[in-house]
């Protein structure tokens, strides 16, 4: 298995070129799923855990890793499959960090890397319901015959399972700056509804108005249509966060893409993922972001849209 995922920081360069690695797998029932390979750290054999009294259903145990505690969710559990329920039996657990967290998801057989584009990657079918715990599906070769991949929505799963406080700290807020947010605009771009309520949920309590895109590639038809029609980007929002990683068009793209339109390369973009590390860091600059902040941190969100408004308001407008 470490043969397998060897190669994750050669791979790093996939972000930001649109394109992506999953690691496919199973959950005992006929279903495939993938996580994003970026965000895994390693997958290992089952190891000894530690029971935690108390703690939630989904929640399998505590395990040491690499010198640490980390919590290991049972993935089948947490995603509501009952199927075959009698003849699964886990064999690996998927290293993860998200959010500047680091866990561990219980899974059954690993099935191989692939290796494709987030113009391959489409978002759950409608008739999924709003339910599902599915971010993205996509079309994969098995063995010569198409086969359904569903990618896991890990941070809806982990929402469920660690509350998010949406409260803001009061020494955050400026009020000579929060009195002129009422009323403004502000996109959102995130594949998971999750992430995107719980930006709503801190947002709004300034006053703000969202407008939501589920992938990159509809943000980039929004933002364009406007400058189209002859309107100021910059008018119609206050500014835009985007996800590092979206179906259709991953976020590095979108902004690259804005920055090449003179009609709008002027918006103010803050990437806003669960990704993390150094590497993030060198992309936001690379291709023009303006802030980058990790993921469900209320505080933060708040620090930039203050940041953007106190620009907006030296320039006189």
């Amino acid at each position: 298995m470490s043969e397998l995922m060897s190669s994750i920081d050669q791979r790093t360069k996939l972000v930001g070129e649109n394109r992506l690695e999953l690691l496919m797998f199973k959950l005992g029932s006929r279903h495939t799923f993938a996580l994003n390979v970026f965000k895994i750290r390693e997958v290992i054999t089952v190891p000894l855990m530690n029971q935690m009294p108390g703690s939630h259903h989904h929640l399998k145990g505590v395990t040491n890793y690499r010198g640490a505690s980390i919590p290991v969710i049972d993935l089948r559990s947490a995603i509501k499959i009952t199927t075959n329920e009698d003849e699964y039996e886990a064999q690996n657990v998927i290293i993860t960090e998200y959010n500047r967290s680091v866990q561990g998801f219980l899974i059954g057989q690993v099935m191989r890397i692939i290796n494709t584009s987030w113009s391959d990657i489409q978002p759950p079918p409608s008739t999924a319901g709003k339910n599902n715990y599915l971010t993205a599906i996509t079309q994969v070769e098995v063995e010569g015959k198409n086969e359904l991949v569903e990618i896991i929505d890990v941070e809806k799963v982990l929402a469920e399972i660690v509350e998010y406080d949406t409260t803001i700290s009061e020494d955050v807020l400026d009020e000579t700056v929060t009195s002129h947010l009422k009323g403004k605009k502000i996109l959102i771009v995130d594949d998971s509804s999750t992430a995107r309520w719980q930006m709503r949920e801190t947002l709004t309590q300034l006053g703000l108005v969202i407008i939501e895109q589920n992938d990159g590639l509809k943000a980039l038809t929004l933002l364009k249509s406007w400058a189209d029609e002859g309107k100021k980007v910059t008018d119609e929002i206050l500014m835009m966060f985007t996800d590092a990683e979206m179906p259709e068009m991953d976020g590095y793209r979108l902004t690259a893409e804005v920055r090449q339109d003179p009609r709008m390369s002027d918006l103010f973009i803050a990437l806003n993922t669960s990704l993390s590390g150094s590497f993030n860091e060198a992309m936001v600059e690379k291709v023009g972001c303006n802030r980058f902040i990790s993921k469900f941190q209320p505080d933060l969100l708040v620090d930039v849209v203050q940041q953007r408004m106190r620009e907006k308001l030296a320039d006189g407008s």
